[in-house]
């Protein structure tokens, strides 16, 4: 036997209670370990370069020979240990193929409130909004359609500024979108963020009956929600919006309802927050985007406050899995979809759908890689019109999922980041394919978090997977 040597680059070895649990990076699963790996594992950990009388020492009188080589092979071929035999070469990843579930609709740049922090680069006042017409609308979808042959359902977004300015569009794209699937075969869904503030009782009652997914975006109790979102005559917001959620709330039934926050420089708690959008307000669920790459630094959390944003996010992390154990959901939806990804064993080669499963249309009907680009000098891929331009696109995704010569390479959790956002690269390094470095330490802890999170809930619940995790994507 030749000399061997722990693949440090595959897996995450942690204790969960008195379990011994081993992550396997390239798959993103989740291993318990016995007595028998969980020695060998030790052993390549102490000793760094291991043979075969490293290995009969160590478990002479103590395990079955038979065992221990056995358990050895299978560490072998998860390529948990390197046995220095090169692997078969990995082809580069090419991307010929463009499954579209999701299109972007910016429907309107024109936006009635005035968000100090607003990354969008082509929003305007609602007087100067630059509205998409029906016409690019309507062959936005049908390139939804023609792309998403394979798929049975797909969905339609729409975007802004804010949507509602242009409710007209978007009741006529609904109704033209639900007779293209009729003819088609397919389920169309539709989705929107909303400030809330143009949301009637009528309103709500239509989108109720095309079972809209809805995100309202809040940040949280009035003091933090009017710091920075403000009417275009500088007024906070929070009346106006929390009484229109609590109308929608009360109202809406097809589906959850849940609230986006922004945390920007100062504003760290959390589960403040969230208990007050939550238990006060009555939203099915809560997530947080922090700002660390806007354009107005100002805004942006320095690195003392993104720290206390994760820690504080870890702490309403561990309520979540204390519910969890009793069976109940607190509505945390950064923590939900950590566990959605590490349920389905999620593994990435592109951080997200961009480009992929989805891309934004501006009023022009040019193709974004999503809907945070509209409006940039970043390049478009196509236009509605003659379609996807693959060629570029493709290389474009490409060059992302075959990159080299960074740090993600050799990152335990490259098959869960995979690099990070893309317009956060851009707002930070004015490169989307550049990593987002900035957090990478915050993240590997974050989930490492969620990694004994989830082996504790499944050892103490597994019924919540089942109930709550599981379903997720389907109900969504």
């Amino acid at each position: 036997m030749s000399t061997l040597q722990l693949a440090r680059n595959n897996v995450r070895d942690l204790t969960v209670g008195d379990r011994r649990m081993l992550f396997h990076v390239p798959t993103s699963g989740l291993f318990e370990l016995d007595a028998v790996s969980g020695r060998l594992i030790d052993l390549f950990a102490e000793l760094g370069q291991v043979g075969e009388d490293d290995i009969r020492r160590a478990f002479d009188g103590v395990a079955d020979p038979a065992l221990v080589v056995e358990t050895l092979r299978e560490l072998i071929t998860l390529r948990v240990i390197d046995d220095g035999v090169p692997g078969p070469a990995k082809a580069p990843i090419s991307i010929k193929e463009f499954p579209l579930s999701t299109v972007v609709l910016n429907v309107n740049t024109g936006c009635n409130l005035s968000c100090t922090y607003c990354y969008k680069e082509d929003l305007t006042t609602p007087a100067k909004g630059e509205r998409m017409g029906f016409d690019t609308a309507a062959r936005s979808v049908d390139l939804l359609l023609q792309e998403a042959a394979a798929r049975d359902s797909v969905n339609v977004v729409f975007f802004g500024g804010e949507p509602l300015t242009n409710l007209p569009l978007i009741r006529q794209v609904v109704e033209y979108a639900e007779q293209r699937g009729r003819e088609t075969g397919k389920r169309i869904d539709f989705s929107l963020t909303t400030n809330a503030v143009l949301l009637t009782e009528e309103i709500v009652d239509w989108l109720d009956a095309h079972r809209f997914g809805i995100t309202i975006s809040m940040d949280g109790p009035k003091p933090l929600h009017d710091r920075n979102r403000k009417t275009v005559s500088g007024k906070g917001s929070y009346d106006l919006v929390s009484a229109k959620a609590r109308m929608l709330l009360a109202r809406y039934r097809s589906r959850p309802i849940g609230a986006r926050v922004t945390l920007t420089a100062g504003v760290t708690d959390v589960q403040a927050i969230h208990d007050h959008l939550k238990h006060d307000l009555g939203f099915f669920e809560v997530g947080f985007s922090p700002v660390t790459s806007g354009g107005m630094t100002a805004f942006n959390l320095n690195g003392d406050e993104l720290a206390q944003v994760f820690a504080n996010m870890k702490a309403l992390g561990q309520r979540y899995v204390d519910a969890a154990k009793r069976g109940e959901n607190i509505g945390f939806s950064n923590m939900h979809q950590l566990m959605t990804d590490l349920s389905e064993g999620t593994t990435k080669s592109l951080p997200c759908g961009a480009g992929l499963g989805m891309l934004a249309v501006d009023k022009e009907g040019d193709l974004h890689l999503c809907h945070r680009f509209t409006g940039s000098s970043q390049p478009t891929y196509g236009n509605v019109e003659d379609g996807i331009a693959k060629d570029s696109l493709g290389a474009f995704l490409e060059g992302m999922a075959n990159r080299t010569g960074t740090d993600c390479e050799t990152c335990w959790i490259r098959k869960l980041c995979a690099g990070g956002c893309y317009h956060e690269s851009y707002a930070r390094y004015a490169d989307p394919a550049h990593p987002t470095y900035h957090y990478c330490d915050l993240m590997r802890d974050w989930i490492d978090f969620g990694i004994r999170a989830y082996a504790d809930i499944t050892v103490a619940n597994p019924r919540f997977i089942e109930r709550h995790v599981a379903p997720r994507r389907g109900n969504s």
